[in-house]
């Protein structure tokens, strides 16, 4: 028999504490969960009173959390998350065939969107659901069925599958390295005059940026103290390669996500393969391990792992006629 203190919570009044936890107000939730505001306290009441402590202190103008009520904001928020993720993903599933892919913005931007139409051409009864941000998916994420990340192999899963290698080498604009050349400009003919230019770099001051940052490549190239014309400094990499293709500047951009854009001539390398340096991190795709591998994730695995493949040759081809 449950005494009261072991007795199981009523999960009725939850999602409005929840709603008046998140929007610190009652009118707030009410209007958001289609309640009156009466109905709101009430059920805040009834929880507290099953609780047996006050979640919130009310005042004319303002509601706050109390401790108590912190404490249980913190374990019910994420899992009502979960569960409305969870029911989300099952009334997907009721519906077209669907793949659930996360990845990084600047990845999405210059390698995934450039060659997903080739995808759904060949497989036009498959959704693509994308997630593009960099912040890492938990591995048991149930909106996620497949990752495309960028990290090293010692902080990936066991199971991830690399795509392809980082390289990482100056590029610009045709239309600038022309000037440069015709005297319109600051010279480009060594690295060293890149002092005479805008720079394009990552506004990341992680120490894993190191390895992609134009401060890396001046070390490599015995140049650490150079200084550029100005430094132009943006949050995504795909924004640095649209500064170069636009003429702003020049960015160590990622061979990769870009050797499209060389082979069309959109961007040049002013310093050729002798200014290509490698990364420290690698391309990967993973399965996640909850996700169940039904015909469309198959399909799309299969795809991305034949664009890799491509991307790999593509390399290698450039790599051989460099020698």
């Amino acid at each position: 028999m449950n005494t009261p203190r072991h007795r199981p919570l009523s999960l009725d009044g939850l999602r409005a504490f929840e709603a008046v936890a998140r929007r610190l107000s009652f009118s707030a939730a009410a209007q958001e969960l289609f309640l009156t505001q009466s109905a709101i306290s009430r059920q805040i009441k009834s929880l507290e009173a099953e609780i047996g402590a006050t979640l919130f202190n009310r005042g004319t103008r303002h509601v706050e959390l109390t401790a108590a009520g912190l404490a249980l904001q913190q374990a019910v928020s994420p899992a009502l998350e979960r569960i409305d993720r969870t029911v989300r993903q099952l009334r997907i599933a009721r519906g077209r065939q669907h793949v659930n892919v996360s990845t990084f913005a600047s990845f999405a931007t210059l390698w995934l969107l450039p060659r997903l139409a080739a995808f759904q051409q060949r497989h036009p009864d498959i959704d693509i659901r994308l997630s593009a941000t960099d912040k890492l998916v938990d591995m048991d994420d149930p909106e996620v069925d497949l990752a495309l990340r960028y990290d090293t192999p010692a902080n990936v899963p066991a199971h991830a599958e690399r795509l392809f290698d980082e390289c990482l080498s100056p590029m610009t604009s045709p239309w600038l390295l022309e000037q440069a050349r015709s005297g319109a400009h600051a010279a480009l003919d060594s690295p060293a005059d890149l002092a005479g230019h805008a720079l394009l770099e990552e506004d990341d001051h992680r120490p894993s940026a190191f390895s992609l940052s134009w401060r890396r490549w001046l070390q490599l190239h015995g140049l650490p103290q150079l200084e550029p014309r100005r430094w132009i400094y943006l949050n995504y990499t795909h924004q640095q390669v649209q500064g170069a293709v636009a003429g702003q500047g020049i960015a160590l951009a990622r061979i990769p996500m870009v050797h499209e854009l060389l082979e069309r001539s959109e961007l040049v390398e002013p310093f050729g393969r002798a200014g290509r340096i490698p990364g420290e991190a690698c391309y990967w795709l993973v399965l996640l391990p909850q996700a169940r591998l039904r015909p469309a994730l198959q399909a799309f695995a299969d795809w991305v792992r034949d664009e890799a493949g491509r991307t790999r040759a593509a390399l290698a081809d450039e790599a051989g006629s460099s020698q």
